[in-house]
C-alpha cells in the first residue's frame, strides 16, 4: 500500500452513470415488491428531485429507501439484488470507470467508495469495482431483519467526513497522514468532503457542481457522455 495517497470515490453518477438507490427503488416498484408501484415511483422521483437540489435529508431518504427492505426476508432481498445487478448495474459499469479505479489500486493507493446509498444496495457494486472498502449508509438490522432505520452516522454530506475519519482511525490513520487525498464526486451534496481534500475531482458533475468546480479551478473529469436520472 502506498500510504501517501488516499483515493475516495462517490458511486452514483460518479463511477456509475446512474443512481443505484433510485434504480433499486424503481426495480422494486416495477417488479411488484414495493407496494403500489405508482405511489412508489412518485415518491422515488420526488426524493431524486430533492437530492439533486441539495434539499434531501438522510432521514427522508431512509424512510423510503430502507423502508423498501424491512417488509422482506433477507434471503429474498439477496436473490432480488442478484437480478438487479444482472439487469441494471453490470450493463452500466463502463471501462472508463473501471480503469479510473484500477489506476489507483495499481498504484497501491488506499481506496474506498464513499456513498450516501445504503450498503445493502451498494456492497455488491463495490465488489464489482474491486474496491475493498465501502463506506455507505448502514441499515439497522435487528434479529436478522432490516428495520427500515439508519444505524450510526449516515454517509451523507458532512456525515461522509465523519465516516471517513472513523474508518481511517480504525486503521490508526488520519487524513493528515496522506500527501495526496483524492475525492471523486458528481454532486453538490459532497461539497463538505470535496472542500477538505487536496485533490477534489468533479466527476460527471451536475451543472451546479460544474460551476463551483470551474470557479475553484478544481479538476473536472467527464467519464460518461450521458448519465441516467436527470440531475441539476
Amino acid at each position: 500500500m502506498n500510504s501517501r495517497r488516499l483515493a475516495l470515490f462517490d458511486l452514483d453518477h460518479t463511477l456509475l452513470p446512474l443512481d443505484s438507490d433510485y434504480q433499486w427503488a424503481d426495480f422494486m416498484a416495477r417488479t411488484g415488491r414495493a407496494g403500489d408501484p405508482d405511489v412508489a415511483r412518485a415518491r422515488n422521483e420526488e426524493l431524486m428531485l430533492l437530492y439533486n437540489e441539495g434539499k434531501l435529508t438522510a432521514q427522508e431518504s431512509a424512510e423510503f429507501m430502507l423502508g423498501l427492505l424491512s417488509p422482506h426476508r433477507p434471503q429474498d432481498l439477496a436473490l432480488w439484488h442478484e437480478e438487479f445487478m444482472l439487469e441494471v448495474i453490470r450493463p452500466a459499469i463502463t471501462t472508463q470507470a473501471l480503469e479510473l479505479v484500477d489506476e489507483h489500486l495499481r498504484n497501491g493507493d488506499l481506496c474506498a467508495i464513499v456513498t450516501a446509498t445504503n450498503t445493502f444496495v451498494t456492497a455488491p457494486i463495490a465488489r464489482a469495482f474491486g474496491v475493498p472498502t465501502l463506506i455507505g449508509t448502514e441499515p439497522e438490522v435487528v434479529a436478522g431483519r432490516y428495520t427500515g432505520k439508519i444505524f450510526g452516522v449516515p454517509s451523507f454530506r458532512e456525515g461522509k467526513i465523519t465516516r471517513v475519519n472513523q474508518w481511517l482511525a480504525s486503521l490508526g490513520l488520519t487524513m493528515g497522514d496522506f500527501e495526496q487525498v483524492y475525492f471523486y464526486s458528481d454532486s453538490i451534496n459532497d461539497l463538505p468532503l470535496l472542500e477538505i481534500v487536496s485533490h477534489p475531482v468533479a466527476t460527471n458533475p451536475s451543472n451546479s457542481l460544474r460551476q463551483i468546480a470551474t470557479e475553484k479551478q478544481w479538476t473536472i473529469l467527464d467519464l460518461f457522455h450521458q448519465t441516467a436520472d436527470q440531475k441539476s
